[in-house]
């Protein structure tokens, strides 16, 4: 079904409403459309503000969080930095690598030789290097452990906590594989998990760097180990701030601190989530276990860190759904309230037009005593007056028109007793034949005779049926009246077949058209006009067509015609002619008026080939012999 039919009948049925339920529908929608679309426009400025403001906070906290870490981060970078600052350190741990490497050397050399530890030396180095770490620890505060290990893996710690790594030694390899190419810059390892010494699980990042003797030699490692519970006083309170839950990662996707404890220090390089997190900055939304989240990130210019912070969208428009709701609510007591006083009003207004619709009815049915009361001069009250005055006006109208009537028929009877008789007409026609036969001026008697067949049948009751064998026969008599003036230059073709010779049909349909077609489509060049009347029948319909060889029509002349057929003038407005004269248009008119509007004439034509016009009639219209 088209969108046009759907509007027509949807204007259809309102147009066939009452004028209350009108006016109530049109205060129905004059107010319910503004207070949906502000409710609207309210909750949705309402959310995105929300969502804003929650981006711009969160941003702000991410960023003085990463500022946090970032400076204890530094802190820890200087703190590793310390035994190149300290000649005690070195000398202890250049003390010690040359005491493991003649242990080494001399179990080398022979391995049956058996040198036995020197315990005092090894307390000396060992106190030296431990009292410089306890005093490292205390320094910067919330450091876990500051491991120090000389160049053969031996490592050197001291703790409060007790939080010591039991895969210290496998920890000492890695960051040395990783500070291989280094020549004394720091290095900052993601967070590890390990268990300590007190058989606990702990998670730590660490920052690891070579330590480098006067002549840039390597003399060692020192690893400063921080435990992630430093950031997560910040971290819980931008996640209290925000209702959701954030992530700290770093550039190959291993998360240093998990607000949620499931994936710190796990790897989560190929999560669709972190990979959307392009830049240093920015928010997107993404649909995780059928919830929807926002997500917020910020990087660290210091250690290319990322923080992001998930937040639930339920969270976010919470506040705009309790407004939604009380929008709605507000809105809907002010709509019902609205209606009832719009019902009441359109009652009001509609009333005194129900009042006048009763009294049409009753001049409807000839009583012209009735009088609208005025009571307002409003544009009802004007209304009652006009139609007072018109009640007035009819009546005298009635009155006048029927003093006409009568005087009209008296003059038509007065005219018909005044009319010629056709009577003698046709008999003088007859004494003028007589008399040109007896003179011997054949033509003339047979022009006169045809003429008179012509005016016989032409003068008769317009509105009386004939055959289409009739009609035929008065065309012909038409063409063989012109052949006398013009020999030779026209033939005329009648094909009608047996059984559609009894075909019933308006008087004086096909003669005006075959004239029409003389008159306006006479081919000067052309010796002969050939003029052909066929008919057929096509399912419902009876169809004559009449065409000519003439000079035809061009597709301005055409337009002009088939518009001048259906009633239009020119700028496609309807005609109200007046006058005589039977043209094509009158005989269209004819037989929509005796036929249906579905029936009538139709033009078509090509310039040069004549022209050809289509009778479109009803089929089964046969008369009885």
């Amino acid at each position: 079904m088209s969108l046009r039919r759907v509007f027509s009948r949807a204007g259809g049925a309102i147009g066939s409403l009452r004028m209350e339920r009108k006016l109530f529908l049109v205060f129905l929608v004059l107010i319910s459309l503004p207070l949906s679309f502000i409710g609207y426009i309210t909750y949705s400025n309402y959310s995105a503000s929300i969502e804003e403001k929650t981006t711009v906070f969160s941003a702000t906290m991410q960023e003085a969080m990463m500022a946090r870490i970032d400076d204890y981060i530094e802190d820890m970078i200087r703190i590793s930095s310390i035994p190149a600052y300290q000649d005690d350190i070195k000398q202890n741990l250049i003390r010690s690598n040359r005491y493991y490497e003649r242990m080494g050397e001399a179990q080398g050399d022979d391995e049956s030789t058996f040198i036995p530890e020197d315990f005092n030396l090894l307390l000396s180095i060992q106190r030296g290097i431990e009292d410089n770490v306890s005093f490292i620890n205390m320094i910067k505060r919330g450091s876990n452990t500051v491991y120090v290990f000389d160049q053969y893996g031996n490592g050197y710690y001291s703790t409060v906590s007790g939080n010591i790594r039991l895969d210290i030694k496998e920890s000492y390899e890695f960051w040395s594989e990783q500070l291989e190419a280094s020549s004394g810059e720091e290095m900052i390892f993601g967070t590890q998990k390990y268990i300590s010494n007190l058989q606990s699980e702990k998670f730590a990042f660490t920052v690891a760097r070579k330590v480098i003797d006067k002549s840039l030699q390597p003399i060692g490692l020192i690893a400063v180990d921080a435990n992630v519970s430093v950031v997560e006083d910040g971290i819980g309170e931008l996640d209290t701030a925000t209702k959701g839950s954030s992530i700290i990662f770093d550039e190959a996707g291993t998360v240093i601190y998990d607000s949620t404890g499931e994936r710190t220090a796990a790897g989560i390089g190929d999560d669709p989530v972190i990979k959307r997190a392009k830049g240093i900055k920015g928010s997107f939304y993404e649909k995780l276990d059928g919830v929807n989240r926002l997500y917020i990130y910020s990087t660290s210019s210091k250690t290319g860190w990322k923080i992001m912070t998930a937040i639930p969208e339920s969270e976010l428009t919470r506040d705009a759904v309790i407004i939604r709701r009380v929008t709605w609510i507000a809105t809907i007591v002010t709509l019902l309230v609205a209606l009832l006083l719009s019902f009441i009003l359109s009652y009001a207004l509609t009333n005194p037009l129900r009042r006048m619709t009763k009294l049409m009815r009753n001049v409807q049915e000839g009583d012209f005593a009735v009088q609208f009361p005025v009571k307002y001069r409003d544009e009802v009250g004007q209304l009652g007056n006009q139609f007072n005055r018109m009640i007035v006006r009819i009546d005298q109208l009635i009155r006048d028109i029927y003093e006409m009537e009568t005087k009209k028929k008296e003059a038509e009877l007065q005219a018909l007793q005044n009319q010629i008789n056709p009577h003698f007409m046709y008999n003088t026609l007859e004494t003028i034949r007589m008399t040109a036969e007896i003179n011997d001026d054949t033509d003339a008697a047979d022009m006169i005779a045809i003429l008179g067949r012509l005016l016989r049948y032409s003068i008769s009751d317009l509105h009386e049926e004939v055959t289409l064998s009739d009609e035929a026969g008065h065309v012909r008599h038409y063409v063989e009246l012109l052949n006398y003036r013009y020999p030779g230059r026209f033939a005329l073709t009648v094909d009608i077949p047996e059984h559609m010779t009894r075909y019933a049909m308006i008087k004086l349909a096909l003669q005006p058209i075959v004239e029409n077609a003389i008159y306006h489509g006479l081919d000067e060049t052309k010796q002969v006009m050939h003029i052909r009347i066929a008919a057929e029948t096509r399912g419902h319909e009876a169809v004559v067509t009449i065409r000519d060889d003439g000079i035809g029509m061009n597709e301005e002349e055409l337009e002009r015609l088939n518009r001048s057929l259906a009633g239009l003038d020119g700028a496609g407005k309807i005609r109200n002619e007046k006058g005589g004269g039977i043209g094509l248009r009158n005989i269209n008119e004819r037989l929509k008026l005796h036929y249906g509007a579905g029936y009538g004439i139709q033009a078509s034509s090509r310039p040069g080939e004549g022209a050809e016009i289509t009778i479109l009639l009803p089929a089964g219209k046969g008369r009885q012999s």
